[in-house]
């Protein structure tokens, strides 16, 4: 799957004011991360408020992607949740013909064992027709996938051909990509540590700051997996700060904020989210301003 190796952007769900999907500003926030650089897209991501969007939003949501896509970038949809039996059943409905793979998130709120995340990914690649994505992020779940757990996935399944690792800790990372089987990839999912984990072996990044500013963020990435260091750690201290601030007040309100000020969107959350404070839109305003004065 090298086609997934780089910069994939976790997109949001733009929203109008009266709170409904805003397909015009969906459709100019895929039509900017394709002119800027990045090397895939994943819609339907927990960054898309997903959890928040009916079925019909869901359906909306993919379809205005793909169209604005027009197949110019590999795509991923997330496909997942605490429920394993109404995932597989979202595995068997929806129609995934556009889609290179699926991003499934560990199971949240339950706190599974090891074995009871084993055996969930294992139903869930039974159904996929298409290649997984694992995503491990413990501090949204409550609970951590392991490395050997991840690794016995990968081992026994053709199709889990990846995790988004988004557990925090460098050593567990180092340690998957020393122990994983050949030819599967290792793709961070913090954007603060995107560039070290690259730089230990990892694969690329599935980003949330990436989409607000895809060649800043790209240019690091594909700077990292080169091995050119110092040039890539320049675009990492440029954009250090924003990567801080979009996350002072939770995901996506940062990210929003972001696409308020550069005009493609609303910075509209669903509750129980709520929209950033004016204080952190004019911080990130700033930063925003900052970014022109910094040498490429």
């Amino acid at each position: 799957m090298e086609q997934l190796r780089g910069t994939g952007v976790a997109l949001i769900t733009p929203f109008k004011a009266d709170g409904s999907v805003d397909v015009n500003a969906l459709v100019d926030i895929v039509t900017y991360n394709k002119e800027g650089g990045v090397d895939y897209l994943v819609a339907l991501g927990t960054t898309a408020e997903s959890v928040t969007l009916t079925s019909e939003e869901k359906q909306l949501v993919l379809d205005t992607v793909v169209r604005a896509n027009a197949g110019a970038l590999p795509l991923v949809v997330g496909v997942g949740g605490n429920n394993t039996v109404g995932v597989v059943e979202d595995l068997k409905t929806l129609d995934l013909s556009a889609f290179d793979a699926i991003l499934s998130v560990s199971p949240y709120y339950n706190r599974p064992t090891q074995e009871g995340i084993y055996q969930h990914f294992k139903a869930i690649s039974i159904a996929s027709p298409k290649p997984i994505i694992l995503y491990n992020v413990p501090g949204r779940t409550g609970s951590n996938m392991l490395p050997e757990t991840t690794v016995r996935l990968a081992n026994d399944f053709d199709n889990i051909i990846a995790i988004k690792e988004a557990c925090g800790n460098i050593v567990q990372v180092m340690e998957l990509i020393q122990n994983r089987p050949e030819g599967f990839l290792v793709i961070s999912g913090d954007d603060i540590t995107a560039l070290p984990t690259i730089l230990a072996g990892a694969d690329g990044v599935i980003s949330v700051i990436g989409q607000g500013l895809p060649f800043e963020f790209s240019q690091m990435v594909k700077l990292g997996l080169e091995g050119r260091t110092k040039e890539a750690y320049h675009y990492h201290y440029m954009l250090q700060e924003g990567m801080n601030l979009i996350f002072k007040e939770g995901n996506p309100a940062g990210i929003k904020a972001i696409f308020e000020i550069l005009g493609l969107s609303k910075a509209k959350v669903r509750l129980p989210l709520i929209e950033a404070s004016s204080g952190l839109k004019n911080q990130i305003a700033e930063f925003i301003t900052s970014l022109s004065k910094i040498p490429a």
